[in-house]
């Protein structure tokens, strides 16, 4: 199982890359797998200020519908053109071409709700 020493985590399995005041999100190589092959991700949410923890989107998978759980609070700039057209991708590289949204991060020095790679493998008993 991948999990990047380079990013942050949620207990919700987002993945975080935050580069200035900006951050890359998605759904973790952990959460894909459980979830089995995604079909279709809907986010509806490009424009708007979303609270931390608040519901950005959802992912569908053959068998489930799971709701997608911003990170940090921001506004949401870009969505990854790419799944309309290859969900699946979420499922072959969940940390590449698989990224979801892009955000303009209200605060980006307030991570403290975020996991690190380590107490992330902790958390799903890896």
């Amino acid at each position: 199982m991948n999990i990047p020493e380079n990013l942050l985590y949620t207990k919700d399995h987002e993945w975080v890359k935050i580069d200035g005041n900006r951050a890359t999100v998605g759904i973790t190589d952990f959460a894909q797998g459980e979830l089995g092959d995604i079909v279709y991700v809907d986010i509806s949410t490009v424009g708007q200020e979303v609270e931390e923890h608040e519901v950005f989107g959802t992912v569908e998978a053959v068998k489930t519908v799971s709701d997608l759980f911003m990170p940090l609070a921001g506004k949401v700039v870009d969505v990854n053109p790419a799944l309309d057209g290859a969900p699946e991708n979420v499922n072959s590289d969940p940390y590449g071409e698989g990224w979801m949204i892009k955000i303009e991060l209200k605060n980006a020095s307030n991570t403290a709700g975020l996991l690190s790679a380590a107490q992330y493998k902790e958390l799903i008993g890896k």
